[in-house]
């Protein structure tokens, strides 16, 4: 087991690309330290993709990017303009509402981070906003994708645990809120003391608030369906990312009209490609899991765990820590499908909830979409203001610790992250 992460850290480490880290690692574990031929590489990478559940990404994949060419997005900003764009530091406010919005279509970070940043970035500038904190703010919006339903790495999650896909979807609704919700409060105190750019004179009215609703109601529609359906039982989640594809899609090319048949074709082949990124990445996984599990590392660890404490709330913080650090320099997903099969025995070993469970690693990683080294929805807020990685990071002090914040009480106060799912299917 040594040489499988060892091999792995340090092909990771060299610049090797995660997914061939993932098999090579993999291959020389099941070489040198099993019995098992070389066939099992082949079957443990159908295995991994071979499930009705993984259909459910390249759809909402799809989804996202409708949203984001198809004047959605731009809509969401609208709306969250007639919302809050009357409170001080209001252009933040507009961006984290924003991010809330097109979390519940697309479950992607990086294309919501991509797609708010195209919009607001301009307009803070031109506003005199403080770029640097307005890219650390849009990448935590956007990093919200990864909490809020449908999200990718839920789904993931759900099929990694053997847990219900609704389920998990519901748990994190509330984690999201309060995310959201934090953010604003923790924008709203640093505005308050930077001056008057960041007093908007333009009032709050119902009559732009019911335009803007309005113009936005059929993007709306998208996540209703989606989560109602799956909470509801009326569809799978796979048959759920299904309906949000056709539903953005009618929405985008016949009610807007910003998207024509033309530009299908290179809105598909991007979804291929993404697609594709996380396939790839959970079929090779499943070669690491394998190996893993035959070599016994759950156990091991349990005992180890087990030795150091007997608090559900001891090892509930030294995850957390864990999940940090790796969310720091490992791409979301992957670090599920590793860690996940690991960790999740203990945590059930100790008595906590796999639901709950679920949702502290959602929290964890995604707080790594904006940590640095690696933090893509960081790295993707700078690119779009034309700021460098490094000045961004100096302002990532808020988001974090509005994010933080929540993942504490999520983790020491099950109800918060429970209480939805408990009520509505469980």
């Amino acid at each position: 087991m040594a040489i499988a992460f060892s091999g792995f850290f340090l092909l990771l480490v060299s610049g090797i690309p995660i997914v061939l880290a993932l098999g090579i690692a993999g291959l020389l574990a099941i070489e040198l330290t099993t019995s098992a031929p070389v066939s099992i590489i082949a079957q443990r990478i159908y295995g991994g993709i071979s499930s009705f559940t993984l259909m459910a990404i390249p759809f909402f994949v799809v989804s996202g990017l409708l949203m984001e060419a198809g004047g959605i997005a731009r809509r969401f900003v609208g709306l969250a303009e007639a919302l809050v764009g009357w409170i001080t530091g209001s252009l933040y406010m507009v961006a984290i509402v924003t991010g809330t919005g097109l979390a519940a279509i697309s479950g992607s970070g990086s294309a919501d981070t991509a797609a708010i940043s195209a919009v607001m970035v301009p307009e803070m500038k031109k506003r005199r906003y403080d770029i640097d904190m307005a890219a650390a703010v849009i990448a935590a919006s956007g990093a919200l994708a990864s909490i809020i339903p449908p999200s990718i790495v839920m789904i993931v999650i759900a099929i990694t645990s053997n847990q219900s896909i609704g389920a998990i979807f519901l748990a994190g609704v509330v984690p999201g809120v309060m995310i959201t919700t934090f953010l604003m409060a923790g924008c709203w105190v640093y505005c308050r003391s930077q001056g008057e750019i960041y007093r908007d004179s333009q009032a709050f009215t119902l009559a732009r608030l019911w335009r803007s609703f309005k113009e936005a109601a059929p993007g709306l529609l998208v996540p209703v369906i989606v989560v109602g359906g799956i909470v509801g039982g009326v569809f799978t989640a796979t048959e759920a990312a299904c309906v949000a594809l056709f539903a953005t899609l009618a929405i985008t090319t016949l009610i807007y009209r910003e998207i024509t048949l033309r530009d299908l074709p290179r809105i598909a082949l991007r979804a291929i490609s993404l697609s594709a990124t996380v396939l790839i990445i959970v079929a090779t996984a499943s070669i690491f899991t394998w190996v893993i599990a035959t070599a016994g590392v759950p156990a091991l660890l349990r005992d180890w765990l087990t030795g150091i404490t007997q608090s559900p709330w001891v090892f509930l913080l030294i995850v957390n820590l864990l999940l940090l650090v790796v969310g720091m320099f490992m791409e979301s997903i992957s670090a599920v499908l590793i860690l996940l099969p690991i960790l999740t025995p203990i945590a059930h070993s100790f008595g906590i909830d796999p639901v709950h469970f679920g949702i502290i690693v959602s929290l964890n990683l995604s707080i790594g979409l904006i940590t640095p080294p690696y933090g893509i929805c960081l790295y993707v807020a700078a690119s779009v203001a034309g700021r460098r990685i490094e000045e961004v990071t100096r302002r990532v002090w808020l988001p974090l610790g509005a994010m933080l914040v929540v993942l504490a009480l999520v983790t020491y106060v099950p109800a918060v992250s429970l209480w939805l799912p408990n009520a509505l299917i469980r």
